[in-house]
């Protein structure tokens, strides 16, 4: 213990505070959230089958809940969450090919999985909603 004393220091990392936030980090953090959300999201679509394999009463109450106002936007929500974990996937596919790690193509990929993910969100629920009979 004496000789600790007399020891160097040990080099720390840096702090967050250090870091300039980017957006490739922030996609970074919202594909492991969306990653968290579509666990608890599957947990819907396991309800959906069980109310659709238990019957039209399991099945009503399921559609009770999901066409109200919240349900919406819950699986809203879910669909962004399952486009946009599955694009940034692909881009994570395109990094471990080695490419696309300069600046300017990894700033182009993080923005075209952002606009990619809340685009094909609406149109599916666009295109969704027609084939329903429009949206309620």
């Amino acid at each position: 213990m004496a000789e600790a004393k007399g020891r160097a220091e040990r080099p720390r990392s840096p702090h967050l505070q250090v870091y300039r936030l980017t957006l490739t980090m922030m996609m970074s953090i919202v594909h492991r959230m969306t990653g968290g959300a579509l666990y608890f999201g599957t947990l819907l679509l396991a309800w959906w089958l069980l109310a659709a394999a238990s019957g039209p009463n399991a099945y009503a109450a399921f559609q009770s809940a999901a066409s109200s106002f919240i349900g919406r936007i819950v699986l809203f929500g879910y669909t962004f969450a399952l486009i946009h974990h599955m694009l940034g996937g692909v881009r994570y596919l395109i990094w471990d090919t080695g490419h696309g790690f300069g600046a300017a193509e990894r700033e182009w990929l993080v923005r075209a999985n952002l606009a990619g993910s809340i685009v094909l969100t609406i149109i599916l629920w666009i295109v969704g909603g027609f084939l329903m009979g429009g949206l309620r």
